[in-house]
């Protein structure tokens, strides 16, 4: 495979990951949300605190949502490769609720083709 080609595969499959999360997470799917993060995944959501594996990252997604948050939506997106495996996704976000910004969404790529999160560091406003 060529580097052009690598280079598009992590960036498409950062693209798709983001996109079903969305999915799950405007459905009210926390479970769904969770599957989306590595196993030992590890979300930093400002002011709420620190999440380090896929349990405790759904159990905070539940919550948002059992709280009435939902429509999230995404602006100013940039993904950023960091190398063939995996690329950083940065962007503004508001749902019905609250807003703020996504700093750092550490997408790496699976031994599927599909990319996972490793790290998701947000801020609420």
């Amino acid at each position: 495979m060529s580097e052009t080609a690598t280079r598009t595969t992590i960036m498409e499959a950062a693209i798709v990951g983001s996109e079903k999360w969305k999915g799950f997470f405007n459905s009210g799917n926390a479970a769904g949300c969770a599957s989306c993060y590595e196993e030992g995944a590890v979300m930093i959501a400002t002011p709420f605190g620190k999440f380090t594996g896929r349990q405790a990252i759904e159990e905070f997604w539940t919550k948002i949502i059992d709280d009435g948050f939902k429509d999230v939506n995404y602006t100013d997106v940039l993904v950023k490769e960091v190398d063939e495996n995996s690329a950083i996704l940065s962007a503004n976000w508001t749902m019905n609720n609250a807003g703020g910004v996504i700093t750092h969404e550490l997408w790496v790529l699976q031994d599927d083709g599909t990319a996972k999160l490793r790290e998701d560091h947000f801020e609420a406003k």
